[in-house]
């Protein structure tokens, strides 16, 4: 699968700046610093690898190289100082200000970069490095199936948002509750469709799964852009191969997270 890759990649250390409560299950927390002078802003479904420090770490401790090299050097980091680390998308990116929006699905305490987002405020540290973008549709596909849980969420939303006029696509986007539900802007081709759960304990993304196997899908070529819990982009990239005949190359199915299995510190 093809991934964008930013041109220039930095350590960058940030700290908050504002939090705002945007849903039941969703909070933006607002990074700023000098330091995002030097972040390389590519748009679209763009993620970073994001430092958050542990609890009881009286200060943020990061890899000192950018390249490929980051990851040893943070697993040789001492347990007292290695940082957690997790990949989210870049909702807003203001290279006057130098401040960026990264939004987070509140899960409470369940996982540490929840816990993080729910109780931060200003002056907090986080870490980030500039990855890259999965979202690459070919110049010649005639519609766009954009499909996600809570996980993608964000993603998708900074898609459309930077979305052309013209963009013709169905967009499927599996939230925890209706009051994740938001407005987003209008666009006289592109059909949204939320798709709240109402079983509390239903697998994330599996609705959206359901849901899409049972549509119906436009002719023409399609480019689809897939992401969240893994079941879901491997499960319909599977569905659109099989029975709808697109071409594996015109998929970009992407595994967030994997239900019941913690991500990696």
């Amino acid at each position: 699968m093809r991934v964008e890759q930013p041109g220039h990649r930095a350590m960058i250390r940030t700290r908050v700046v504002r939090t705002e409560r945007l849903s039941k299950h969703f909070v933006t927390v607002t990074l700023g610093g000098a330091e995002l002078a030097d972040f390389a802003f590519l748009g679209r479904d763009q993620f970073v690898r994001l430092f958050l420090p542990r609890a009881g770490q009286e200060r943020l401790h990061m890899p000192a190289s950018a390249d490929k090299r980051w990851f040893e050097q943070l697993r040789a980091m001492p347990p007292s100082r290695q940082p957690h680390v997790r990949s989210y998308s870049v909702r807003r990116f203001d290279a006057e200000a130098l401040e960026m929006d990264v939004e987070f699905v509140d899960h409470g305490d369940a996982g540490p970069a929840s816990a993080w987002a729910s109780a931060a405020v200003p002056g907090d540290e986080a870490g980030l490095l500039a990855d890259g973008v999965y979202y690459l549709p070919p110049e010649d596909a005639d519609w766009q199936l954009l499909v996600g849980d809570e996980s993608a969420v964000p993603a998708l939303v900074s898609i459309l948002e930077q979305a052309p006029a013209d963009l013709r696509a169905l967009v499927y986007l599996e939230v925890p509750s209706p009051d994740d539900v938001r407005t987003l802007p209008r666009l006289p081709g592109v059909e949204v469709h939320w798709l709240p759960r109402e079983d509390a304990h239903a697998v994330p993304g599996q609705l959206a799964l359901e849901t899409v196997r049972a549509a119906e899908l436009p002719e023409g070529r399609p480019y689809c852009f897939l992401a969240g819990e893994n079941a879901l982009p491997t499960g319909l990239r599977r569905t659109l191969v099989r029975e709808h005949g697109v071409p594996k190359e015109d998929i970009a199915f992407i595994g967030y997270w994997r239900h019941g299995r913690a991500a990696l510190d």
